[in-house]
This record gives structure tokens, sequence and C-alpha cells, in this order.
């Protein structure tokens, strides 16, 4: 059976060259520089004035049911661009059910202005609307998106930094190819902020002058911000509608580098094999490629990694490939930078032109591609890729290619199998204590200043010495130690052999929050001569992940998903189809929040910690090893259960928001009881969602009523140990697959995970040997 292929039907932009894609193509195709003074923030103390700043004030037609008189950049980019990408194929959702329709958002910084604006009230004393919280994590983000254009299929959000807009894309493919939904808007969006300028500028990569990429006398990298969404549609489809196809989506690629928080292997490595990886799932090789977006930063190490990475990826047809960097002209738009980029790479391919590395003055002998200066070129291709690489070593390649009528090669598929469980939680941190204390029915929460916490008493230093958790938060470390038992668990060891073919996904619902804030709050009362740089490396959401990279040396397919409460339920599933479809033999999904008091302090203002409610806020950090069914039987190892099938789907109500009937929920489970090809009645045991909140826990007490009738078991084991926010839905995992292999549960098992904002995930995992 062909894959199916995925094509790319609408565009929409906004960036320095102006508000709309074509501006963007415009702009780039000449080589016209965008990057500025900034105007609408203080440049005081910092080694540049200039950034891509977006000079027209973004208008979407959707207020995302903001606070009174409150706008978020980032949000309204995001929503600006998707609106352009729409209107550009009216077709689509005339056409597609809500149900068929999926959002994915890659972002880095997600809401971090109205985070600040909350925070900075905070603490001179103001008054802070509490519902500012709720558009702080990226997952809100990708929920107000589907709130606007009622999207009730996948909705999901990605954190991988610099490379998460182009991850977003990939992922947006996949749902696409797996039959989760007929279209998505796929994309990327983030804000220039006083955090993000003082963090680069902390770590003097920051250019005075516009970036100059792969120059001689290049002197770092221009900051840049704005949005770019794609609408994608399955390609049989697109036919039928007779849609303009720009492009296809044929495939993409990720790794991680395991070498070093902010810099990239100095061989390239790690970027070559998402390059490799890319050129693979789309079925082309290095001669194909006809050119290369390059992630081109303009910094010392970067340029030259790039360019031996590009050398590796691509193979000896590299001397004939043009290579460009768009950051030269609009500055490095992180979590957008990869969406954007994707756009200018659609753009050349259906124009056949090689947009223009800007501000190009004498070529630097470590970088000997060609590069394109100052002038685009006319070029006949029909492949072509983007690479965008980020801080954590998260590398991401697309490939983009127009013209070929030739399907992806269809995936090698195989079942996959759960082989290594471990969960550091309030109850402890081995699976026993966990299993007692939830077998005995022992509350692990307590009374806090007035809530219900739950925190994890963790001896880290048992687990890592001195030296390794300096420069660590309690984030990194909780995902760290959680991959490293849970690798044990799994009686598999991360040697050089098998190291590339063993991935990590991580899901964290509120990230890195401790980092952020200890960075933030003395540059906020010092200015930027306080800001640290040994801490800004903490403050993206993937930087955990990267730390399990760099401590446990798994350096296959690498990506955070950033879900909200859901979102290690996201890291299960995203993990389980990259190893269904062969691009790894083992996968760790691994999920982490921590508390702290600001935190608590943001729940609490929602109004969701009061007592009564018995809800409780948890803290934990939960992996799964995941095996492909025929690798893990060749080495012996023993399986707690196999991951059957899943579903997903969203209420599209908007950002905190969600169905009190719990359709989406409903959807959620006959989704996954179909692709699991199990009837209600095979359900043994229903591990549910449910915490406390008690709009939330009726939904989806409701919407299990409609699919399932009486009578079957239902657990909730989040009412004794707490809501650990992102970790909650990977707990409920290790929860039913160790009922399973115990012998407490005597069917196949449902784990639930819904976010606060209406996206909800159903997990079926069933017994198995091996």
């Amino acid at each position: 059976m062909p894959y199916p292929r995925v094509a790319v039907t609408g565009l929409g932009a906004i960036t320095a060259q102006g508000p709309t894609a074509a501006d963007l193509w415009d702009g780039a195709q000449r080589g016209r520089v965008a990057i500025r003074p900034v105007e609408q923030l203080p440049m005081d103390g910092y080694r540049t004035k200039l950034a891509g700043e977006v000079q027209h004030q973004p208008k979407p037609a959707s207020d995302a049911r903001y606070p009174a008189g409150w706008r978020d950049r980032a949000l309204d980019f995001l929503l600006v661009a998707a609106e352009e990408a729409d209107a550009a194929a009216p077709a689509v959702r005339r056409t597609v059910p809500p149900e068929r329709l999926g959002v994915v958002v890659g972002t880095c910084n997600a809401g971090l202005i109205s985070g600040e604006n909350w925070y900075r009230a905070r603490m001179e004393g103001e008054h802070a609307d509490p519902r500012l919280v709720i558009f702080v994590p990226p997952q809100a983000l990708a929920e107000a998106v589907a709130g606007a254009f009622n999207a009730r299929g996948p909705v999901l959000s990605i954190d991988t930094a610099c490379a998460a807009g182009a991850n977003a894309i990939g992922s947006a493919a996949d749902l696409i190819r797996q039959g989760l939904a007929d279209a998505v808007f796929a994309g990327g969006t983030d804000a220039l902020s006083d955090v993000l300028i003082a963090g680069f500028n902390s770590l003097e990569s920051l250019s005075p002058e516009p970036a100059a990429p792969y120059s001689k006398d290049r002197l770092g990298l221009s900051l840049g911000e704005g949005s770019g969404m794609m609408l994608l549609v399955r390609a049989d489809l697109a036919e039928e509608l007779d849609l303009h196809v720009l492009a296809e989506v044929a495939g993409y690629g990720l790794s991680a580098d395991g070498y070093h928080a902010t810099a990239p292997h100095p061989e390239g490595k790690g970027a070559a094999r998402a390059i490799q990886a890319a050129l693979r799932s789309a079925g082309v090789t290095g001669a194909d490629v006809g050119y290369v977006n390059s992630h081109g930063t303009g910094t010392a190490k970067n340029d030259p990694a790039e360019t031996k990475a590009t050398k590796l990826g691509l193979g000896d047809a590299v001397k004939d490939t043009l290579v460009s960097s768009t950051k030269s002209m609009i500055g490095h738009l992180l979590g957008a930078a990869g969406a954007v980029e994707g756009i200018v790479t659609v753009k050349a391919l259906e124009e056949q032109v090689a947009p223009p590395t800007a501000n190009f003055t004498e070529a630097d002998p470590e970088c000997d591609l060609d590069y394109v200066p100052n002038v685009p070129r006319p070029v006949d291709m029909r492949v072509a890729i983007s690479n965008n690489f980020a801080f954590g070593g998260a590398n991401a390649t697309i490939v983009l290619t127009r013209g070929r009528t030739e399907p992806p090669p269809a995936p090698d598929l195989d079942d996959v199998v759960v082989t290594g469980l471990s969960a550091l939680t309030p109850a402890g941190s081995d699976l026993d204590g966990l299993w007692d204390a939830y077998a005995t029915g022992r509350d692990c929460t307590a009374e806090e200043n007035g809530a219900r916490l739950a925190r994890a008493d963790l001896d880290v230093g048992a687990f890592l010495p001195p030296k390794v958790r300096r420069r660590m938060d309690r984030l990194g470390m909780f995902a760290v130690i959680a991959t490293r038992l849970a690798l044990e668990d799994a009686g598999l060891e991360v040697t050089e052999d098998n190291r590339e073919r063993i991935g990590v996904i991580f899901g964290t619902g509120v990230g890195p929050m401790e980092s952020m804030e200890k960075f933030s709050r003395p540059l906020f009362t010092e200015g930027p001569r306080a800001a640290n740089p040994a801490v800004f490396p903490n403050t993206v959401y993937n930087a955990a992940g990267g730390q399990v990279a760099m401590q446990l040396g798994a350096v296959g397919p690498a990506s955070t998903v950033t879900t909200g409460h859901a979102a290690s339920t996201g890291a299960l599933v995203y993990a389980r189809d990259l190893l269904a479809a062969g691009h790894a033999d083992a996968m760790v999904a691994v999920g982490a929040d921590t508390l702290t008091d600001t935190v608590a302090e943001a729940y609490r203002g929602l109004g969701v910690l009061d007592p009564a409610t018995g809800f409780a806020l948890a803290e934990a950090g939960v992996a799964v090893v995941l095996e492909r069914r025929g690798r893990a039987a060749e080495r012996g190892a023993r399986a707690y259960g196999q991951i059957r099938g899943y579903g997903i789907a969203s209420d599209g109500r908007g950002a905190g928001r969600w169905d009190p009937e719990g359709r989406g929920v409903e959807r959620a489970l006959r989704m996954a009881l179909e692709r699991a090809a199990l009837d209600p009645g095979d359900i043994a045991t229903i591990w549910s969602s449910a915490a406390g909140l008690r709009a939330a826990d009726e939904a989806e007490a409701r919407a299990i009523a409609r699919v399932f009738g009486p009578g079957t078991r239902t657990l909730s084991p989040k009412r004794l140990l707490g809501e650990p926010m992102g970790a909650g839905g990977a707990l409920n995992a290790v929860l039913a697959a160790l009922g399973i292999s115990r012998g407490h549960s005597a069917g196949p098992a449902v784990v639930m995970s819904s976010s606060l904002g209406g996206t909800h995930f159903a997990v079926i995992i069933t017994a198995t040997e091996l």
C-alpha cells in the first residue's frame, strides 16, 4: 500500500519583511535585509540595537478570548499567519470535517510575554490578571488556533527551541500519513522580548551588524520574530478539490547531538544524521537535492559545523548544491524559524529560484559550499531541504518536493512493546513503592498554605554526582534520572553501536519554570548585566531532553512535546509512531514537571487549588522505554505490554476551555478502540485522568459512560498521587503496564490524558509475549 503523500496548499507568514507570505518571499528572493534598529523594546546595555522586528501590528480576526485589554504578540503573529494560510485554500475547511482538521505549533518561548507581564505585576505588588498564565504554555497557542478554526482533530505543540517549526511541519505530515487527520495547520511562532535578547546577549552571540552567515568576518547572529504557517492536506484530497499544490512534504528527520547545551557538535555529526534520516524517509538521495535552506545563524561555531553536517548529509553531491541562509535577511526567528524558512523553501521550489545569503563578504575557508552570495540564482530542482538545529542539540530537517509523482517509501512497520518503566513521584523513586502507595490508597499529598501539593522528595545526589548536576535544574535532573532508571529496568544499555538507534521524546507541561524565574528575576530588577549565561540555556523547554542525550548518550530521534497536562502522553504516542515506522529500534518517552512556589501561585490564581475540590498539584519524572517487537525479542527483553492503539481529539474551543459534555474525550476513545481493533467490551480497566477538577472530571466521566456503559473498572490514581502536570499521562501508563504485567488487570487497559485546553488522548495497552 503506497504511503500517503502530503501537499502544501496554503502559506501564511508575518515577518520583518512584511505581513504576508508574499512579502516574505519577495524580500528573501531579492536579498532584501530587514534587520533594523528595534523600536518596540529598549535596547540599552546590549551588544546590538538590531533585530528582524515585525513592523506591522498584527490584527487577527480572532480575539483568542484574551483578558480585557491584553494581546500576546506571539499568539497574534500565529493567528495572522494561520488566517492567511487558510484564505489561500478556503475549500479545505469547507470540505474537511472539524474532527479531521488538526493543528501543530512549534515555538521556543510561547507566551513568554504574557508570563512576564503576570510575573512583573506580582513582583511590583500590582494586580496581575490570573488568566494571563493560561496563554504562557506552548499548548495554549495551538489550542487558540484550534478555537479560531474549529479544529477538533489532533491539536499539538512542539518545543524543540530553534528546531520547533520544522519539527512541527514534520509531525503534522505524520498525522496525515497515519490517518489521524486529513488537513493540518502547521508552523511556528515567536516574539522578541527583553528576556530573549538579554539571554543571547549574555552568551555574546549577538552581532552589532546584520548577521553575515558563512562570511569570514561574521560577528554573530541577529534575532528576529514572526510566524509562518502551512496548510497541509492529504494529497489525494487536494487533487479531488482541485487545489493548487505548492509543494509536498516528502519526509523529515530528527536527531540529538548529545554534545553541549548550546554549541553544535563541531563535526556536525548530529545534524548530518537528521539530514540523512530525512532523505531516507522521503525516498531521495543527496544527489536529488537542488537547494538547501540552511540554519545559517552567522555564529563562529554554528556555520562551520553546519557546513560539515551538510557535506556528511548529502555526500559528494553537495558540491553541486546551492545553500543559503534566510536568517541573513530576517534574523533568527527561533521556534518560528523552521516554519518561515520552510515557506521560503516551498517558494524556491515553486519558482525555481535559490534565494541568496545576504550580507556575504569574504568567504570563510571553513565554510566552503556555494552559499548563493547576495544575488538570487535560477536552479532546476525538484527536491529541496530546510535545516534547523537548536539549543540542547535537537536537530530537524524537512524534505520538500515539487513535480515528483513517487510517494515516499512505505515504512517497515512493527508492533511496539513496553520494556522498561520508572517513576519519580511523591510515593518515592521505585516502582514497588509507587504500586504499593496506589494499591493501599496512601494519600501522598499534603496541605501547604491552603493548597494541596505533592512534592517528590528525591535525593538527586544518590543518582547524579555534583559535577554532572552543577548546571542542571530539577526538571533536567528528573528527566535524566527517570530515563536512566527506565533503561536499567529494560536491561537496555546505550552503547556506541546502538546509540544512534535509541531516541528520546521529552514531554513537559509547564516546562523550565525554575530556570526561567532564576534567569528573569535578576534581569527585571537589575537590567541586562544581571543576565546569567549559565542559566539561560536551561530556560528552553527542550533543555531537559538535551541533558538526557548528553548524559546517557541516546542520540536517535529527539523531540519535546508540550501538550499541557497531556504532554507525556503526547511523548509516548510520538515515540510509538517513530518506532513503528522504523526510525529507531528503541525510544524513551520521558515526562517531567516540577513544582515551584510560583507555579503553585499561578494555579492558585486560576482557582483550581481549593482543597475542597480534592485537586492536588504534584511533581514527577516518569519514563517508559518502548521498543520494536522484533528487536526486543531478539535481545531477549521482557515486555510489560504492547501499545495497541491510540486516539487524539480536541474540543476546539480555545485556550483553557473544554467541552463539558466530553465529546472530544469520546472521539479519542472511539478512535483508540478502532485503531486497536477492539470493542468497548474488551477493555478491562480505564486509568482516568480525573484529578479533582470538577468540570474536566465530569466531562471525561460522561464520555466514558457513553462509550463503555456501566460497570467498566475506572481508576483515578491522581486522587492519591496528585496531578503531576505534564507527567500525569505517563504515570497512568506506568501504572497500567504494571497492573497488566502483575496480573491486576484482567484484560486491555485504556490510559486517559487531557490538557486543560481540551486536547484528549486515549492509549490502549494490552498484555503481550515476546
